[in-house]
C-alpha cells in the first residue's frame, strides 16, 4: 500500500517559527516532524510515499531527497505557493498513486497509531482514524456509529455536540480512488467530499485512543518537545 504525506500546508499559527521553515521540518527533540512520521510508515511497511509541498516546500524536498536515508522512495507533488487544499492535494497527486487504496497521513501530527493495521484494512470510499476530543477541539467533527460507519450528523437525531460519540478525525486515513474520482480538479477541502460520502453510508472509521497530537501551534510543540524528553 502506497502512502502520502500531506505537506503544503502553510503553518499560519506556527509563525513565527515557519516564517522561513515549512512546517513539517519543524524539529522537535532533534527531528523534524515529518522525518518521525517517515520512520514510522517505514517501520510499518510503507516505504512507497508521496509527499506534496506548497509553501516553502521545495526545502522539504531538499532535506528528504528521495527517501532512501530512510529506506523508502519519495516522490513529490508540488502544489505551487498557495497550495491545493487537503482534498485539492490529493486529487492533484493521483497520477503518482496505483488504483488501490492509499493511505494519508496529516504531516503535523505526531502519534503512536500503528500504521501496519491498516495495510489489511478493507475500505469502501474511506476508512478514517478518529482520537477523543482534545480541549482545543472539544465538539469533535464525526460521530462514530457502533456499526463502524461514520457520519457528519447523529443518525439518531441527538445533540452531535454533547454525544460521546462525536470523535476528532485524526488527518490518519485510507482511501480509494474511485473516493476523488468526481472531485473538481482545483482547490478543494476533503471535509465536504466526506460528508457527502458520509450520507451515503460510505464512510468507516474506528476510534485510536492512544497517543496523538496535532502540532498547530508553537506551545503545542513545546509539549510535544517535553513528552519525548520523558522517553
Amino acid at each position: 500500500m502506497q502512502a502520502m504525506i500531506l505537506a503544503a500546508g502553510r503553518g499560519e499559527r506556527m509563525r513565527p517559527l515557519t516564517n522561513d521553515t515549512p512546517k513539517p521540518l519543524l524539529k522537535v527533540a532533534g527531528k523534524s516532524l515529518i522525518e518521525r512520521t517517515i520512520e514510522q510508515l517505514v517501520l510499518a511497511g510503507f516505504t512507497d510515499l508521496v509527499i506534496n509541498y506548497a509553501y516553502l516546500g521545495e526545502q522539504i524536498e531538499a532535506e528528504l531527497k528521495d527517501g532512501s536515508q530512510f529506506g523508502a522512495t519519495i516522490r513529490y507533488s508540488p502544489e505551487g505557493k498557495n497550495g491545493l487544499e487537503t482534498a485539492g492535494g490529493i486529487i492533484h497527486a493521483l497520477p503518482l498513486m496505483n488504483d488501490s487504496p492509499f493511505l494519508v497521513v496529516n504531516g503535523d501530527i505526531a502519534t503512536n497509531f500503528p500504521f501496519a493495521e491498516l495495510k489489511k484494512k478493507p475500505v469502501d470510499l474511506a476508512h478514517l482514524i478518529l482520537v477523543p476530543n482534545p480541549e482545543h477541539h472539544p465538539k469533535g467533527d464525526f460521530w462514530l456509529c457502533d456499526t463502524g460507519k461514520i457520519h457528519s450528523t447523529s443518525p439518531h437525531q441527538e445533540d452531535i455536540s454533547k454525544s460521546e460519540n462525536v470523535h476528532t478525525f485524526s488527518g490518519i486515513g485510507i482511501y480509494s480512488t474511485e473516493f476523488f474520482k468526481s472531485a473538481p480538479q482545483k482547490t478543494t477541502k476533503l471535509a465536504p467530499l466526506l460528508r457527502a460520502a458520509m450520507s451515503d453510508n460510505r464512510i468507516t472509521g474506528q476510534l485510536f485512543n492512544g497517543f496523538w497530537m496535532d502540532i498547530g501551534t508553537p506551545e503545542r510543540l513545546a509539549i510535544l518537545e517535553n513528552h519525548l524528553s520523558l522517553f
